[in-house]
């Protein structure tokens, strides 16, 4: 993967704009969101701007007045990256590289930085490489570090092509390279899905650092790593979990949403969140603490849109209980936001009040029925006893009734197999 900073402390300089669509307020949260991103990414915040302007300058994102003041700042005070909040176009970049003669990082590429960092495993790593290709693919600039180097001689150069082409082209090729490869990972999660079809799924999905890998190893005596850092983990990772009933549930942790998230990563980690898609309930976690939660919880719903995961059962799990002082707000949640909880999974507060919550919801898809055998069916008696619960059986010479419960799509599945015999 590219490695977009150097794993070493970088003198940073943060940049928001504010312009007459936001207010003051809404914009130094989002730039508090960058420092938290900067310092997961290694940098020291030194100095954090907002410029307010009616809109957004397209040479220069701040204007060039303030770039220029800027660009003095920056040469006082040994800084030596500068990063903004929003999205450049490759033009802006072009033009603030050239005047603070610094690295320039936006809120995307900042982000797929810290991706890189993180991702462990083969698919992470082919997924964020391949959204970092595509977010830099438009952005080459003559500062840009060549991807392979040319040597002269006969056949090494193109008609007339430049470097920047040539690192175009390279870029075009992997990218193709990469998408296979995806699609082929992407066949083998299909495959995994197909075998989990007897049980029920439910997914762990939030805004970054809001607990959801905390809660998971909570409900599952797991050991996924968790931290309170932005996107601890990155790649989806799926435990049973017991219940009172016999019913196999599978219960799976998936990477953070954040605002702004960029649209190639989002679309690079399609496979990966398809876990959200496929589940029978989505356990929603949100940082009750934060100050912004509500905003968070927006986002959230928004992308589980783009996953077409909206009408999915969900239950709100409000986290981080045990660092809220105002119980108003644990009263207000609670009487404005239907089938949610209030708990601390760190503290593991009210975490029995989930698990019945979780129990009453998944009851509510669960079809009692019955089927009668010939005694000497014992197979497909056994397969009854592994994926549904069995309430009663009742013999009568040569035939066995069994009546059971489970999910309608457990039950259906087992008069399937009851027509093959």
């Amino acid at each position: 993967m590219i490695e977009l900073s150097k794993k070493i402390t970088e003198r940073a300089m943060l940049v928001a704009l504010q312009t007459k669509k936001q207010s003051r307020e809404l914009v130094e949260e989002h730039l508090s969101e960058l420092e938290e991103l900067s310092n997961t990414a290694g940098a020291e915040s030194i100095f954090k701007i907002v410029q307010s302007k009616s809109s957004i300058d397209p040479a220069f994102y701040i204007g060039k007045g303030k770039a220029e003041e800027l660009a003095m700042l920056i040469e006082l005070n040994d800084i030596n990256l500068v990063i903004f909040d929003d999205d450049l176009t490759p033009v802006q970049v072009r033009n603030l590289e050239k005047l603070f003669n610094r690295k320039i990082v936006d809120r995307s590429g900042l982000i797929l930085d810290i991706f890189a960092s993180r991702a462990k495993t083969r698919e992470a790593k082919t997924q964020v490489e391949l959204a970092q290709l595509e977010y830099m693919l438009p952005r080459l600039t003559r500062a840009w570090t060549h991807l392979s180097k040319q040597y002269g001689g006969i056949g090494t150069k193109g008609p007339g092509e430049t470097q920047i082409e040539t690192d175009r082209r390279l870029i075009r090729t992997r990218i193709s390279h990469l998408k296979k490869k995806l699609k082929g990972i992407e066949t083998e999660r299909e495959t995994q899905s197909k075998g989990r079809k007897d049980f029920v799924r439910i997914s762990i999905a939030g805004y970054t650092n809001a607990g959801k890998s905390t809660l998971f190893n909570l409900l599952t005596n797991a050991d996924v790593f968790a931290e309170d850092k932005l996107f601890a983990t990155l790649d989806s990772t799926t435990r049973t979990i017991n219940f009172n009933s016999k019913e196999k549930i599978l219960i799976s942790d998936t990477v953070g949403f954040i605002r702004k998230l960029p649209p190639n990563l989002v679309a690079s980690f399609k496979s990966t969140l398809n876990e959200v898609r496929y589940a029978d309930l989505i356990l929603h976690v949100i940082d009750l603490s934060h100050q912004y939660y509500e905003d968070h919880l927006k986002v959230v719903e928004e992308t589980l849109k783009e996953f077409g995961s909206e009408h999915k059962r969900e239950i709100k799990v409000f986290n981080k209980v045990d660092l809220i002082e105002d119980k108003s707000k644990m009263e207000y949640v609670r009487n404005t936001y239907a089938d949610s909880v209030v708990i601390s999974a760190q503290k593991g507060i009210n975490i029995i009040s989930l698990m019945k919550m979780i129990e009453n919801i998944l009851g509510e898809s669960v079809v009692e029925d019955e089927i009668e055998l010939g005694i000497e069916q014992t197979k497909l008696a056994s397969q009854i006893h592994e994926l549904a619960e069995v309430t009663s059986v009742k013999y009568d010479h040569d035939t066995v009734l069994f009546k059971f419960k489970a999910n309608q799509e457990v039950a259906e599945k087992i008069k399937k197999l009851f027509l093959k015999y």
